[in-house]
């Protein structure tokens, strides 16, 4: 398998988005969820091609996309979504609220499962809902799962919607097909809705592949609503542009009430590079898939090596990795001090949940193995220090 390789580091830091422009020229960042590896050469070069038309009026709507897609997900993600059930918007988030906008009302709650993206809790609020937390069961030892027990009772409490990240950030857990079709039952007893977070799908490993959740029964397709885009996979979050797809009559209703300015809000350069990218970025996704295993791979043996005591569960998809620094003694937020002490940025785990992600903190794989041995070796090094 051909692997793809990430840029050089003097060259990464030319770059102005959040990852490279968030820190001081001394820190290695690795919390935001940017990927080091050059553009795909077809999306490069079909944006290139609109830049050299003057091709930067609107979108053209939907289709383009969502035609692109259609036979993307079916060879990759043995998913089969109708082009015409699928509407765009700017980004999986701004999705996410204008689905939840449609399904509750003001007020009621909407569950999520902590350690999780730290804008769904924003997301739920923002689209006038209450949080409801119902943990991921397991851990990183044991692995995690849905806690479907804890889903039905939040629903039989008056919860409407879950907000379901598939595959999770930040544990990387591909969500097996099983627990999905018992989440779709609960949901369907409960007539509430699961909007489904599907971004890091295409990032799934061979191992593990991702299961899409409209795909697995009847009670999901009802019931649910898939959010996803070519911006994680594809590393394209600057050029917003994503889609919501549903599989149903319920579901084509919520698709239907959306404001019109919905399906507008994708730009003209994500509309073209989500259409190369899912037409003509295969081979590179594949080499990027290739680069991320050897990556999760060589941070287990980092970790062993250099930061025993240290717990890390390989991730199953997408490129964050979520790692228990609590062997360290550096407090809830270990992130804060790995930033202080070894110049290494990390996500800060409590965001991602107070109690699931004290002690915790997540890195970002999607680096040069050179990059990702320095980081761990300064945070060994800066432990060995205080130490001593």
């Amino acid at each position: 398998m051909h692997r793809v390789a990430a840029d050089p580091l003097d060259q990464l830091r030319t770059r102005t988005s959040a990852k490279w422009r968030m820190y001081d020229p001394d820190v290695l960042p690795l919390p935001v969820a940017e990927m080091d590896y050059p553009l795909a050469e077809p999306i490069a070069e079909a944006l290139h091609a609109a830049i050299r038309r003057s091709d930067t009026g609107y979108h053209s709507g939907s289709r383009p996309v969502a035609d692109a897609f259609a036979p993307f997900a079916a060879a990759r993600l043995g998913w089969e979504p109708d082009p015409a059930r699928i509407t765009s918007t700017a980004d999986v988030s701004m999705g996410i609220v204008e689905v939840l906008r449609r399904v509750i009302r003001p007020g009621d709650g909407v569950v999520i499962d902590p350690p999780i993206y730290p804008p769904f809790f924003d997301l739920v609020t923002e689209a006038g809902g209450t949080v409801v937390e119902v943990p991921l069961a397991g851990g990183i030892d044991e692995g995690w799962s849905l806690d479907l027990d804890g889903v039905d009772a939040a629903f039989a409490a008056g919860a409407r919607a879950m907000v379901l990240c598939n595959p999770h950030n930040p544990v990387g857990l591909a969500h097996p097909r099983d627990q999905l079709a018992a989440l779709a039952e609960i949901a369907a007893r409960h007539g509430a809705t699961i909007v489904s977070d599907e971004v890091h799908g295409p990032l799934s490993q061979p191992d593990s592949p991702y299961v899409p959740f409209l795909t697995v029964s009847d009670a999901a397709r009802e019931h649910g609503i898939a959010v996803t885009a070519a911006s994680k996979a594809f590393n394209l979050a600057g050029l917003k542009a994503a889609m919501i797809v549903t599989a149903s009559e319920r579901g084509d209703a919520v698709r239907d009430a959306l404001p019109y300015e919905v399906e507008w809000r994708m730009s003209q350069f994500g509309s073209i590079a989500s259409v190369a990218a899912f037409r003509h970025g295969g081979h590179w996704l594949d080499g990027v898939i290739a680069s991320i295993d050897d990556n999760r791979r060589l941070l287990a043996d980092l970790l062993e090596d250099e930061l025993p005591g240290v717990r890390y569960r390989m991730p199953q998809a997408g490129y964050l990795a979520w790692l228990d620094l609590s062997v360290l003694g550096w407090g809830d937020d270990p992130a804060a001090v790995a930033l202080e002490r070894a110049r290494v940025a990390l996500a800060e785990g409590p965001k991602f949940g107070t109690d699931a992600g004290r002690g915790h903190a997540r890195l970002n794989l999607a680096c040069s193995p050179e990059v990702l041995s320095e980081a761990i070796t300064r945070i060994a090094d800066a432990r060995t220090s205080v130490v001593e």
